[in-house]
């Protein structure tokens, strides 16, 4: 949280807007202090107890009541607009609330000494992954067994293990990180599902319309089990009736369940080996509707203005962005803008990235049509953000 000492800028661990507070600093970067809450002098309203160390990953916000914290994601999504996008709102955008316990499907996990564990915000000290609540009961479970089949045939060489489930919690995958020299084979047993799968519900209608992904533990996939087919459902929603280029696509979350629920000429392209190759199995039933480009959004960037320059027209068509929290590159947002699709449909895991992005897009010509949040990650500060852009000029 963001705090003053003297008029100097101050970031503080385990407050809230409204405390008082005595604060250690532990350190100095660039005019900036960095400090860690010793005492709570004159707690705000909406301050909960937390036995947990806010600095163990995914409880930076727990000691915040919940109903507030939905509140401060959307006042930081408007301040990051107003700030970085120089795009002042009106009001803070809705941000969709989510259960906060066993939500996670997706964690990147640390190994040393015989442990697994989350490294604590800011160190290299592992925490325990119980202590966040962002994982499953059996997940945690299968987690104890895992540390104790390397200690009890006395393993070493593991160095970070990347988990993936799917929605239901009762498919697990992962990935091992191992030292070099490491004899892999001795921990084939922890790696012996290849992949997962799972079944969306991309529309509620009678018959209900559904979608089957298989993904590998390396492939990205959004990580929030309770809200994704509510995310999914939402960026539908936002496309028009043209086609449909799905940008940084990975394993066809967005694009396919747009060709399941019918719609057709869509576009979906991944640069990402594993996502890419996850993305073509799971496009085969829909082969008459959709088309894969496993090849960079850049690349695939540059072809498609070519295309539009050698036609003379204007692409009317919905382009979706899902890209890393990076933001996408300047080499991409000059293709958008050089292709000029109708709309855009904007993912962001990283509001500073959007905010940055949205002002060239509004430079370019386009307006901002829409903002929505959804709180895929519980009790963190993170907050993922749906914005919709149109062009100002398309007729």
């Amino acid at each position: 949280m963001l705090a003053r000492l003297d008029g100097q800028v101050a970031l503080v661990w385990g407050t809230m807007p409204g405390e008082r507070v005595r604060a250690r600093v532990e350190r100095v970067g660039r005019g900036v202090l960095y400090a860690d809450t010793v005492e709570v002098l004159e707690p705000a309203a909406d301050r909960r107890e937390c036995a947990h160390d806010w600095r163990c990953g995914g409880n930076v916000y727990a000691h915040i009541a919940y109903e507030r914290q939905i509140r401060l994601k959307g006042e930081i999504i408007r301040e990051t607009l107003g700030r970085i996008g120089r795009l002042p709102l009106a009001e803070p955008p809705l941000v969709v609330a989510s259960p906060e316990r066993g939500y996670r499907m997706r964690a990147r996990l640390h190994a040393a000494e015989g442990r697994l564990g989350f490294f604590r915000e800011g160190t290299h000290q592992l925490c325990d992954p119980a202590a966040t609540g962002q994982l499953l009961p059996d997940t945690l479970l299968w987690l104890s067994r895992a540390e104790r089949f390397v200690r009890d045939n006395a393993l070493s060489g593991l160095t970070a293990l990347e988990l993936t489930e799917n929605i239901a919690g009762d498919e697990r995958a992962c990935h091992l990180e191992l030292a070099p020299g490491t004899n892999a084979a001795a921990f084939a047993p922890l790696t012996a599902a290849a992949s997962v799968s799972d079944t969306l519900r991309v529309r509620d209608a009678a018959p209900a319309t559904t979608l089957h992904l298989r993904r590998s533990p390396r492939a990205f996939f959004q990580g929030n089990r309770f809200l994704i087919e509510s995310l999914v459902r939402h960026v539908a929603a936002l496309v028009g009736e043209g086609p449909v280029i799905d940008l940084y696509a990975g394993v066809g979350l967005f694009g396919l369940s747009l060709a399941a629920s019918g719609m057709d000429r869509i576009t979906l392209v991944e640069g990402d080996p594993v996502s890419g190759g996850d993305l073509e199995t799971n496009a085969k039933p829909f082969r008459d509707r959709v088309r894969v480009e496993r090849r960079s959004v850049e690349a695939f960037l540059a072809t498609e203005e070519a295309r539009v320059r050698r036609s003379g027209s204007v692409a009317a068509a919905t382009f979706i962005v899902d890209p890393p929290r990076t933001g996408m590159s300047r080499e991409a947002l000059a293709g958008i803008v050089a292709v000029r699709p109708a709309r855009l449909v904007y993912v962001s895991c990283d509001v500073a990235t959007l905010a940055r992005d949205t002002r060239t897009l509004v430079d370019a010509g386009y307006s901002l049509d829409g903002l929505t949040g959804m709180d895929l990650f519980p009790n963190t500060a993170h907050v993922e953000s749906i914005a919709a852009f149109v062009d100002r000029h398309h007729r």
